[in-house]
């Protein structure tokens, strides 16, 4: 069925393409305003039928998700704006900003939904459970499922942290309805009502999915470090060039899907044809944005790659340093020599989370290189990965 409905109203399938992407979103809304409509509808009336605050509860969830995708929907057209004075990187966080959203709209909703349920339990009422009711919930769970399906291959598709929240509300959907289903069937076959405790247990499930999803789109909208798969296959993707040494002091920034900008450092041996080192460094550029559509920055580095005497204490350092900290890295390894004294300059890379004081691992590591050799003074720049 998602295969039919994408082959049917998405032809284009370039998904690069930021019209064909909003093509995406707008079918995942639409669907889901639709599906989600009926189900509210239907689960509210045979709810006051059966005189269940359950199923409503679980029918106003539905109707939530109905407005959840209206508001994606609305994201994904903003998020298409072109690009104006004021916003050079386009309105692609729109997206993100719709997410946040829909996840307070659910954490609203689960909220409303547990005070409704404490007084369902204080005033407990049997509810009147029919065949039809079984059925009819046993159909929206089936469809709960098929949407879960749904939402997930389109967000897989077009990258879409908002599709994926509504991903996980569909099978946190199918969770809550199926409590909501083995409630009524107690309360049919058993004549136990629990149908308030089963209430209240659906909306702090609602509740804790909502706050999951809202840290999820807070951290991004503040700046998470991007996916390490994405980092790896950047820098794997950097060696095939026979010029480039090594990259380092990497960055990316997510201006919302399709906008990530990239930059890093390109080491280039320092006796190259600095012509040549900046066609390929251009290359390097238009190459990443074709495989990974990303706009990349490279800053070009000339290190020596020729001295003997410079890769070996360059070795030397570089073993000094994983003594340390097997995490520890260097880079921009420069020697200067004043006669009496040869300074060894490099920047020192420590892992983010670690919490360390770096004059004392500066002190300590000019220690250990001078005591190598005295004529050789460490200056090293004690810095933080950003990937």
């Amino acid at each position: 069925m998602t295969n039919i409905l994408i082959n049917l109203f998405i032809k284009d399938k370039n998904v690069k393409d930021t019209n064909v992407r909003a093509k995406y979103g707008t079918l995942s809304s639409i669907t889901g305003i639709i599906v989600n409509f009926i189900l509210s509808v239907i689960k509210v009336i045979i709810g006051f039928i059966s005189n269940s605050m359950s199923i409503i509860s679980d029918g106003l969830n539905n109707i939530t998700d109905a407005g959840s995708s209206v508001i994606t929907m609305i994201g994904f057209k903003m998020s298409q704006k072109k690009v104006d004075n004021d916003h050079p990187w386009g309105h692609g966080r729109m997206e993100y900003i719709a997410a946040f959203i829909v996840d307070m709209l659910i954490i609203l909703v689960g909220i409303e939904l547990f005070k409704s349920s404490v007084d369902k339990i204080i005033n407990p009422i049997m509810p009147d459970i029919s065949n039809i009711t079984i059925i009819i919930l046993v159909i929206a769970i089936i469809t709960k499922l098929w949407l879960y399906v749904f939402y997930k291959k389109i967000a897989k598709i077009i990258n879409s942290e908002a599709i994926k929240g509504n991903a996980v509300d569909s099978i946190s959907d199918v969770i809550s309805t199926s409590v909501v289903l083995l409630s009524a069937m107690i309360a049919k076959f058993a004549n136990i009502s629990i149908d308030g405790y089963v209430s209240i247990l659906v909306s702090i499930f609602i509740l804790f999915t909502g706050f999951k999803a809202l840290k999820e789109t807070v951290d991004i909208l503040l700046g998470t470090k991007p996916a390490p798969e994405l980092v790896k296959e950047i820098e794997e993707f950097s060696k095939k060039y026979d010029m480039i040494v090594g990259i380092h002091d990497m960055m990316i920034h997510d201006y919302g899907p399709g906008r990530k900008i990239v930059s890093f450092h390109a080491e280039v041996p320092a006796n190259s044809d600095i012509c040549m080192a900046h066609d390929i460094i251009d290359k390097m550029e238009q190459d990443i944005y074709d495989k990974f559509n990303c706009i990349t920055t490279i800053h070009m580095d000339p290190i020596e790659v020729d001295d003997e005497e410079i890769n070996k204490m360059r070795e030397i350092t570089e073993n000094i340093v994983k003594d340390i900290n097997k995490d520890y890295s260097i880079h921009d390894f420069r020697m200067t020599n004043g006669g009496g004294r040869i300074n060894l300059i490099f920047d020192l890379v420590i892992p983010r989370e670690e919490k360390i004081d770096s004059d004392k691992l500066k002190a300590e590591v000019q220690q250990k290189i001078h005591q190598s050799n005295e004529k050789y003074y460490a200056v090293p720049k004690v810095e933080h990965s950003y990937v």
